[in-house]
């Protein structure tokens, strides 16, 4: 289910990521979750759930890195 604010995203998004990455996961996640809605258009027999969550991951990790203790900055 697409999410309607960054507060109400998991707490491993929450809890890990600087607020403008949090937008960042939010917006692709949900754009994932309109895009993704057949399952033909998804791989391996993902959830449309695993697929936005991995595209939303994939789109903060294009502007943001983790360094060595875990802490996410951008790049």
């Amino acid at each position: 289910m697409p999410y309607e604010r960054i507060t109400s995203l998991p707490d491993g998004v929450k809890n890990n990521l600087p607020k403008h990455a949090q937008e960042i996961y939010k917006e692709a996640y949900n754009s994932a979750w309109n895009e993704y809605k057949n399952p033909q258009d998804r791989r391996w027999d993902s959830s449309r759930e695993e697929v936005s969550h991995r595209v939303a991951w994939s789109a903060v990790e294009k502007k943001y890195e983790k360094d060595a203790e875990g802490n996410w900055w951008e790049k």
